[in-house]
């Protein structure tokens, strides 16, 4: 049978959108390089003031308590105007906050533009997983949404980089740590310049009736030379079509997303994932790295070249997940990734219990070595995130996907929340213990995801229902005559020795038989 190919269209589409991913990877982290930045501590007095621990974890918590409402009122857009809409509004979102981060006077309104930024950064997180899953072709939707986390982590970079550039700027005096807030407009501005040209999602035109819009989008997303009966293009089309029919029987409220248990199983499962994920303690290395190494006992710069050499390391890692990630099952693949980040982490704890505050250079810059050793299966497994988000957009339908991935990032905010509140207090109080209470529950969720969680990859979008027990699943089939005359039954997609319900329809004529295949 023809194998599906990808064509430069679909890649270059996708690498555009993909500026709401840096969007994110640069508004989500910058916090880090600006708390590490003497001129923001000095200007709004974080260092003499009684509360200045409070307000610095203030500025993390409420960015991810934003990042909780922005997302969940993210499917009252993306929903009814159209996913690129809510690509669209969480880019506004980022150039109206950064515009007033980078010209904040005092420290309140700084912390209630970082609210706003946090709605705009999960919105983007979600937003833009979300088209990329619904137009993306099956065969190597995983490696391709991992474009998403690429230009994510390449956003991380670029802040960590610009970060330390700036901290050599001395003209800038007391101000010196407005422009790399500024810069985190850019991305989002370049995005709204170029996003009216990119197409919507077929599925969602689906959705509100605009069949013939859909094809046309479909035939563009699928040209091939080698295929000038578009093949591909037609049995998906046919399948997003039958498929949409069916969802509009069903509810698509948030209410029966907890009520019906095939779809509550696939909330519970996003909402697992997520959380789990959240628990290797990620951000807070991130957001708090000038932080740690500081407590490591390393200078100012290298409290800035740390951070910035450890994101470039998590961008090569992450292009080298394009080709790797769509090779493993899902589940064992995450799994493997968050029991292997809890092992950095373990090592990690013992040599600071045992050698902080020390003189002990090596035993220093091993603890240094093992946050690197972290980023490889972090980036590799779980970043931006390479498996994470292909998995939340595969495992909901697609008249659930934009409240499923949603409320997905939500969790990740919310869980965030308490992460990032307790940081700067916890690594005082409690020192090595802080992480603790990352390694117990994340060694437990990377058991439970490895053992219990279903592998979706490889699977059509419409055919992951199947997994669930859904019976209102429709599947494409294909009828090719070999040189014999004999006739061949194929599939538009893989779910190997596995009975479904479907449909199988003629692709020559058009005929379609229904019935269990």
């Amino acid at each position: 049978m023809r194998k599906q190919r990808i064509n430069a269209f679909q890649v270059l589409i996708l690498c555009f959108v993909g500026l709401g991913s840096m969007t994110y990877g640069y508004t989500a982290s910058i916090i880090g390089t600006t708390l590490g930045q003497p001129s923001f501590i000095e200007y709004f007095e974080l260092d003499t003031r009684e509360d200045g621990t409070d307000l610095i974890s203030t500025t993390n918590g409420l960015f991810q308590t934003g990042g909780v409402i922005g997302t969940l009122l993210l499917p009252l857009v993306s929903d009814k105007y159209g996913r690129k809409w809510g690509i669209a509004v969480s880019a506004i979102l980022a150039v109206v906050s950064g515009a007033f981060l980078a010209g904040s006077t005092n420290i309140a309104e700084f912390i209630v533009f970082r609210f706003i930024a946090g709605a705009a950064a999960f919105m983007s997180l979600a937003a833009v997983p979300i088209w990329m899953n619904e137009v993306a072709p099956v065969k190597m939707r995983a490696g391709l949404v991992d474009i998403h986390a690429v230009l994510l982590i390449f956003g991380y970079t670029a802040q960590g980089w610009v970060g330390f550039g700036f901290y050599f700027w001395k003209q800038g005096g007391i101000n010196t740590w407005r422009p790399p807030l500024a810069l985190q407009c850019a991305w989002p501005l370049l995005l709204l310049c170029g996003l009216y040209w990119i197409p919507e999602s077929p599925r969602w035109l689906m959705i509100m009736d605009r069949e013939e819009e859909a094809r046309v989008i479909l035939y563009r997303l699928h040209a091939d030379p080698s295929d000038p009966d578009n093949e591909f293009a037609r049995s998906e089309y046919y399948q997003i079509k039958k498929q949409i029919a069916i969802d509009r029987t069903l509810g698509s409220s948030w209410k029966v997303m907890f009520t019906k248990p095939s779809y509550r199983k696939r909330t519970f499962l996003a909402m697992g994932l997520t959380f789990f994920i959240q628990c290797s303690g990620v951000l807070v290395i991130n957001n708090y790295g000038p932080t740690l190494y500081k407590i490591l006992g390393f200078s100012p710069v290298k409290q800035l070249l740390y951070p910035a050499g450890w994101l470039t390391c998590a961008l090569g890692l992450n292009a080298v997940a394009i080709f790797v990630v769509d090779r493993f099952p899902r589940n064992k693949y995450i799994g493997v990734g968050i029991l292997s980040c809890m092992a950095a982490l373990i090592v990690e704890a013992a040599l600071v219990a045992n050698f902080v505050p020390s003189n002990n250079k090596n035993a220093l810059q091993a603890a240094v070595a093992m946050f690197f050793i972290f980023q490889m299966p972090y980036s590799l497994a779980l970043d931006g995130q390479v498996t994470q988000f292909s998995y939340l957009g595969e495992i909901f339908p697609t008249h659930l996907r934009a409240k499923g991935v949603s409320l997905g990032v939500a969790m990740i905010s919310l869980t965030n929340i308490v992460w990032l509140q307790a940081a700067p207090t916890a690594f005082i109080t409690i020192g090595w213990r802080f992480y603790l209470v990352f390694i117990i529950p994340g060694t437990i969720g990377g058991l439970i995801i490895f053992f219990f969680f279903p592998d979706t990859k490889g699977l059509p979008l419409e055919e992951v229902a199947a997994l669930f027990g859904d019976e209102d699943e429709i599947a494409v089939y294909q009828r090719e005559i070999d040189i014999h005359g004999n006739e061949i039954v194929d599939r538009h997609g893989d779910l190997k020795e596995k009975e479904q319900v479907g449909y199988l329809e003629d692709v020559n004529t058009g005929e379609v038989e229904g019935g269990r295949v």
